[in-house]
């Protein structure tokens, strides 16, 4: 009992190890598995692969991201299900080939010529017909006939009759094999040049992603790479007269270190652009000092026109700024503080800020020497409508919404609004940072050096996002009569100055009322009064200001009295703004400017920006006045073994697909035996192949026509 509970059991272990075998090696679970990794590639097409992860949480929220990233969707192709998918993939294949390749070969090797007459009779493609001559004879004839069409021959004495079996294109069957196998050498070929090399890496030698800051030289081993690892592909960026002997391999938390075989000194590099500011080329001039020998290379590396070094690819990829040097000015957006002071940063680099402007951090995240944007902007204003030559007068609309809130989106606009018609244009340098708080928190600042013409006014933009995947919004200074941001910022100062504010309330209070006679003291004390509680209102009270205060102060009168109250306010506001500007000037030691329509339109574009800067929540404004251009460029240097298996496996998919199409497998048998009364002999002839189609059946004919006219007569 117990050896036959043994063998039972070993039949069963043996009956579900084959099931298991022949599942794994069917063409449903090759195709299921095929299916899965089509949509796997969708996903990784769709989604950007190897991001940064903080854009992925501002793109999916907290909630989906760490679903996706459970799933490994941000690095699809090195996912471990990925690769399992692909190891099954492998598995299943070469199953199949090793199950079905030997009966594939054995059947090419074949004549099938134990075949029986009557058999030959229930083929479908058959004739029957009398030849002159005993079997062999007419055999020997048929088969030079035969041979004549392409076939191989091979005649059989069957006791007493012959039989003539022939073949042609029989390669066909490598086709099959070839296919299968080019799925295998192709996956093999993938997985080769992923980063499974570097997971076996971690898993056996204990190598691991650094995460954080240091000098890469001073990285230690475990976050190192030897210069033996089979696969690789990663990153350097090299800045102008620099050298760089390793490569940074993005991970999904940190990156690694590879230390390449030679070193990479960057003498110098090439960027030209076309009119639109697209990059037309971009090269760089290397000189490649080999390791070992001492040996060195120069080249040119330009885009899709690599460096191959030592089996390593050097690829032109992009290009970033290394380094340069920047001189800025300073200038307070907050308190009544009406100073500038020098600044200077390193692309980057961080700087903090002197000490008065807060406890913030310059982050210097980029610097452009030139940009080139399309500067018809048509329809859009800083600030809807025309401007009248009387500095005291603005404009407003039908109602205080329209004529405030609803133009408040044009105040910050975009530097380049995109239209039908082009209009581009360099607009010259800008700089871009980062002011981080001493709580973490940072916002990204984006300003052009030089003023920008926009609806007709010189202005000078400075953009702010509060994330990365936000577009910038921009803040529209205008540029005075020097070119410069000076008297806005005075302006600014000025508002936020109480004491200010009153003299310029007294002031538009005694220029207002300027009459021969003497005005009332009530009167002109009234109107002082207005004066004054315009200018606090859109001062602010430190939460709200501008224009959305003016509007809630409005939004308090009787819906009857707020366009003739808006009206008021706002040429009061208007006029108050004027003497405020002027108060400021003088208090500064400067004559007065002359009131007339440039400087009124000046004035209403400043108040607009004024209303705006409070979107711009930043402690100063920095403006660029000068700079060291250092250019950068980034290299991929990638190892690629498995670039070579992959061509080998797509020389065999071409192989096997043509064999499969355009290679018929086709077979032929001639069955001859004596006549009864021996004067001759019968013939019977049947074809056959894989996949039926009308050039079969005309070659049927074709060869039933060629056997049969000469000889004889078909029946």
């Amino acid at each position: 009992m117990t050896g036959s509970t043994a063998g039972i059991q070993l039949r069963t272990r043996q009956r579900w190890l084959g099931d298991a075998v022949e599942l794994v090696s069917s063409m449903r679970f090759a195709i299921s598995l095929l299916t899965l990794i089509a949509i796997a590639s969708v996903i990784g097409t769709v989604m950007k692969q190897n991001e940064p992860m903080p854009n992925y949480v501002n793109q999916f929220g907290p909630f989906w991201f760490e679903v996706f990233n459970k799933l490994g969707l941000y690095a699809v192709y090195s996912a471990w299900w990925f690769l399992l998918i692909m190891g099954f993939l492998v598995l299943s294949t070469s199953l199949c080939i090793a199950r079905n390749a030997p009966k594939m070969l054995r059947d090419v090797k074949s004549w099938r010529d134990n075949v029986r007459e009557q058999s030959l009779r229930n083929f479908h493609h058959k004739a029957e017909w009398r030849i002159a001559g005993a079997p062999a004879q007419a055999a020997a004839v048929l088969a030079r006939q035969v041979a004549g069409r392409g076939y191989k021959v091979k005649l059989v004495d069957k006791d007493g009759s012959t039989l003539l079996a022939a073949k042609q294109g029989a390669a066909n069957k490598w086709g099959y094999i070839f296919a299968h196998a080019a799925i295998v050498i192709i996956c093999l070929g993938g997985l080769l040049d992923s980063d499974l090399p570097i997971r076996f890496q971690q898993w056996f030698y204990g190598k691991q992603a650094f995460a954080g800051n240091g000098i890469i030289s001073q990285i230690p081993d475990r976050y190192r790479l030897g210069i033996g690892n089979p696969t690789f592909r990663g990153n350097t960026m090299i800045p102008e007269g620099s050298t760089s002997s390793t490569a940074i391999i993005p991970q999904q938390d940190g990156v690694m270190i590879q230390d390449l075989p030679f070193s990479i000194h960057l003498k110098r590099f090439i960027i030209e652009f076309y009119s639109t500011g697209m990059p037309k080329l971009f090269a760089s001039e290397v000189v490649v000092r080999d390791h070992e020998t001492g040996h060195e290379t120069a080249a040119t590396i330009k885009v899709n026109e690599p460096l191959i070094y030592k089996n390593v690819a050097i690829y032109q990829s992009s290009f970033e700024d290394g380094g340069s040097k920047l001189k800025l000015v300073g200038y307070p957006m907050r308190g009544a503080g009406n100073g500038h002071f020098d600044f200077a940063g390193e692309v980057s680099g961080s700087t903090p800020l002197p000490q008065g402007m807060g406890d913030y951090t310059v982050e210097w995240s980029g610097f452009r020497p030139f940009n080139v944007e399309n500067m018809n902007t048509a329809g859009s204003a800083a600030g809807s409508g025309s401007t009248s030559g009387d500095a005291r007068a603005v404009n407003v609309g039908k109602s205080v919404n329209s004529g405030f809130m609803g133009n408040l989106d044009k105040h910050l606009g975009s530097s380049a609004k995109s239209v039908n018609t082009k209009d581009f244009k360099n607009v010259g340098p800008s700089v871009q940072y980062k002011l981080r708080d001493k709580t973490g928190q940072a916002r990204e600042y984006f300003n052009y050096m030089q003023s920008l013409q926009i609806d007709g006014a010189y202005v000078f933009l400075a953009g702010m996002r509060e994330q990365p995947d936000q577009p910038f919004r921009y803040l529209r200074i205008p540029a005075d009569d020097n070119d410069s941001v000076v008297e806005w910022m005075r302006l600014r100062a000025a508002l936020a100055n109480p004491a200010l504010r009153q003299e310029a309330a007294r002031r538009y209070a005694r220029q207002a009322i300027s009459s021969g006679r003497e005005a009332p003291a009530a009167l002109r004390e009234q109107l002082q009064q207005s004066a004054q509680r315009g200018l606090d209102i859109f001062a602010g009270d430190g939460k709200v200001s501008g224009f959305i205060a003016v509007t809630r102060f409005l939004e308090k009168l009787p819906a009857a009295e707020q366009e003739k109250a808006a009206d008021i306010f706002m040429k009061i506001l208007n006029g108050s703004m004027w003497e405020l500007w002027q108060a400021a000037r003088a208090a500064d030691g400067l004559e007065p400017v002359k009131s007339d329509e440039a400087h009124g339109k000046y004035l209403q574009l400043a108040i607009n920006a004024l209303a705006d800067a409070a979107f711009y929540p930043a402690p100063v404004f920095l403006q660029l006045t000068s700079f060291t251009e250092i250019k950068a460029s980034v290299l991929q240097v990638t190892r690629s073994p498995g670039k070579k298996v992959v061509y080998l496996g797509c020389l065999f998919l071409v192989l096997g697909v043509f064999a499969m199409l355009y290679i018929r497998e086709r077979r032929l048998w001639i069955w001859l035996k004596p006549d009864a009364d021996g004067a001759g002999s019968q013939a019977l002839m049947a074809m056959s192949t894989q996949r039926k189609t009308l050039d079969f059946e005309k070659e049927f004919e074709q060869m039933k026509a060629r056997l049969t006219g000469t000889n004889g007569s078909a029946s």
